[in-house]
């Protein structure tokens, strides 16, 4: 992409993060920070912690209890589908432990039982329509261009979003937090 230091010292897995470089201008992917929930020989999927939408969950699935939490863009594919993660642990049946108390899926059934008979806080649970995904070796070549910036998590990923991208670049430091300041279009600078 651009002509940035290489930053990529660390290795995408499960569990770590994608934040995409300053200048990316993808709809989807601009200033993105992208928590990816699995990595292997058959590529890699995660989903866009960032970038929130207006529609709360209940709307978008007719038999969901009443839940006050909106949806998020996760990602390009399969955008046909809704995705979660959560801190409710083994508590849903079938759901895979990404990072230490963050949850990825289970049963959807399960979910709705828990939202309807418990007292589930917003942020324990976020909604995701589509997920970013690589085909095996994509996202390799990607972060040799430069791309993207791994890092692993340090602060609350399932707080609020607006200042994501900002924040997790301040805790990498100095070298990582000037990029915040870079513009979205570089021919404005």
């Amino acid at each position: 992409m651009f002509d940035l230091p290489n930053f990529n010292t660390i290795k995408p897995d499960k569990g770590r993060i994608l934040l995409s470089e300053p200048f990316l201008t993808d709809n989807y992917f601009t200033r993105a920070v992208i928590l990816i929930v699995e990595h292997d020989e058959n590529g890699t999927i995660g989903f866009i912690l960032n970038k929130v939408s207006e529609i709360k969950v209940q709307d978008a699935i007719e038999s969901f209890p009443d839940f006050d939490a909106e949806i998020y863009f996760g990602g390009p594919v399969n955008r046909d589908n809704l995705f979660f993660i959560h801190l409710l642990g083994d508590r849903i049946d079938n759901s895979k432990e990404i990072l230490p108390g963050i949850y990825w899926g289970g049963e959807f059934e399960m979910l709705k039982e828990i939202v309807r008979n418990e007292n589930i806080k917003v942020h324990d649970l976020r909604f995701f329509v589509g997920y970013a995904g690589w085909a095996p070796g994509q996202l390799e070549k990607e972060l040799e261009e430069n791309s993207w910036i791994v890092c692993s998590p340090v602060i609350n990923l399932m707080k609020n979003p607006e200042n994501l991208w900002a924040e997790i670049l301040k805790t990498m430091g100095p070298e990582y937090a000037q990029l915040i300041n870079y513009p979205l279009d570089p021919n404005l600078n």
